[in-house]
C-alpha cells in the first residue's frame, strides 16, 4: 500500500514538471524497462501489482501500449481469475450438498483405523446399526492416508431356492507355532450363515467326521441337503451316519470349490480377519480363538447378503440411546459400535 501511495504522489508532483522534463523522464523509464526485459530471469509480481494493472485495464484505454514485460492476454487471464475468486467468495455459503458433521469424520476414521481389515461397505453397515446414514462415496472420502495394510456361480438358482434346507462343510488347514498342522472342520447352514458347528483334529478319518455331523444335530432335525466336496475323507463311515440322519448328500464338481461358496466364503473371511493376524500355538489355543471369532461373527459382524444384519440379528440404535462407544472384539482386532446412556 506504501508503493501505491508513492506512486499516486510522484503522479501528482509530475503535474507541475515542464513537458521536456516529462519526456526525457519518460525516456529514461521506459529504458530502464527495456533493459529488464532482456534479463533472462522472470520478474515476480504480487498481487497488488496484478491489481494495479487489472484497474488500469479498466480505467486507461491505452493501456496495452505501456505493457513491456507481459502480454495483454496476460492482463485479461488475471481480471477472470479475479472474477472467479470474487464469485466463489460470493457463493461461499450458497446451496449444495451438507456438509458432514465433524464428530462423524472423526468416527468413520477411528473406525477405519481400528478396523484394517474393514472395506467402507462394512463401516457403512456397522453405521446404518447406529442409525447414523452415510453414503459409501463419503466413507471412502475420510479413508486415512496412512490405514495399517466371485465367481460365476452355476448353482445360483439351487442355492437361493434350498437356503433353508441346505447345510455346507468343509475342512480348512491351520499351521502352528510349531509347524504342526491342525485340520478344522465346519458344519456351516445357509439360511443364516450360522457355523452350526466346529472341531479341531490332527488326524481326520471318515469315522470322526461322520461324528461331528452327529454332534452340529444333537437335539434338532437337520435339514434336507448336505453341500460338500468329493474329498476321501468323506468315505463310508461318513455316508453311513449322515443318511442315518435323513441327510442327502449333493456333490460338487471335481477341483470347483466355487460350487460350495458359503463355507468358502466363511473360511476365507476366517483366514483374513482372524487366523492372519495370530499365531496359533496349540488345538487348545485355536479352538480358544476360533470361539471368540465365531461369537463375533455371529452377533456383531454385519452381512451384506443378510441386508447388513448378523446371523443373530442385531436391534437398530436410535440416537436417543446414548453416545456412540466402541467394545473391542479378539484383542481389539475388531470393534462393536453401539449406543450406551451417559
Amino acid at each position: 500500500m506504501f508503493e501505491f501511495s508513492l506512486l499516486f504522489l510522484r503522479c501528482l508532483f509530475a503535474g507541475f514538471q515542464s513537458h521536456s522534463g516529462l519526456l526525457l523522464e519518460n525516456l529514461a523509464l521506459r529504458h530502464q524497462l527495456a533493459v529488464l526485459k532482456r534479463q533472462a530471469r522472470k520478474p515476480k509480481l504480487r498481487s497488488a501489482d496484478r491489481l494495479l494493472w487489472v484497474g488500469l485495464r479498466r480505467l486507461w484505454p491505452r493501456w496495452q501500449q505501456a505493457l513491456l514485460l507481459f502480454k495483454p492476454q496476460t492482463i485479461i487471464a488475471w481480471h477472470r481469475l479475479g472474477f472467479r475468486l470474487f464469485w466463489r467468495w460470493k457463493s461461499r455459503t450458497g446451496p449444495g450438498r451438507p456438509s458432514v458433521d465433524r464428530a462423524l469424520i472423526t468416527l468413520i476414521q477411528r473406525m477405519w483405523q481400528a478396523n484394517p481389515t474393514w472395506g467402507s461397505r462394512r463401516i457403512q453397515a456397522e453405521l446404518a446399526k447406529l442409525n447414523i446414514q452415510v453414503s459409501d462415496s463419503t466413507i471412502r472420502k475420510y479413508r486415512p492416508k496412512n490405514r495399517p495394510a466371485p465367481s460365476d456361480q452355476t448353482w445360483k438358482s439351487f442355492l437361493q431356492n434350498h437356503a433353508q434346507a441346505l447345510v455346507a462343510v468343509d475342512f480348512f488347514a491351520v499351521p502352528t507355532a510349531t509347524f504342526r498342522v491342525l485340520y478344522v472342520f465346519l458344519v456351516l447352514a445357509h439360511e443364516r450363515r450360522k457355523v452350526l458347528h466346529f472341531n479341531i483334529t490332527e488326524a481326520p478319518s471318515a469315522l470322526w467326521t461322520g461324528q461331528q455331523m452327529v454332534e452340529a444335530f444333537p437335539y434338532t432335525i437337520p435339514p434336507h441337503y448336505l453341500l460338500r466336496d468329493r474329498d476321501a475323507i468323506y468315505g463310508a463311515d461318513f455316508t453311513r451316519r449322515v443318511e442315518a440322519l435323513g441327510l442327502e448328500q449333493k456333490l460338487i464338481a471335481p477341483r470347483s470349490p466355487w460350487q460350495n461358496p458359503m463355507v468358502e466364503r466363511i473360511i476365507g473371511s476366517i483366514r483374513r480377519e482372524c487366523l492372519d493376524h495370530v499365531i496359533v500355538f496349540s488345538g487348545q489355543h485355536l479352538r480358544q480363538v476360533l470361539s471368540d471369532y465365531l461369537a463375533y461373527y455371529h452377533q456383531d459382524r454385519s452381512h451384506r447378503s443378510l441386508h447388513q444384519d448378523c446371523p443373530f440379528s442385531r436391534p437398530l440404535e436410535p440416537p436417543d440411546q446414548g453416545d456412540i462407544i466402541a467394545l473391542p472384539r479378539l484383542g481389539g482386532l475388531h470393534h462393536r459400535y453401539t449406543r450406551q446412556a451417559a
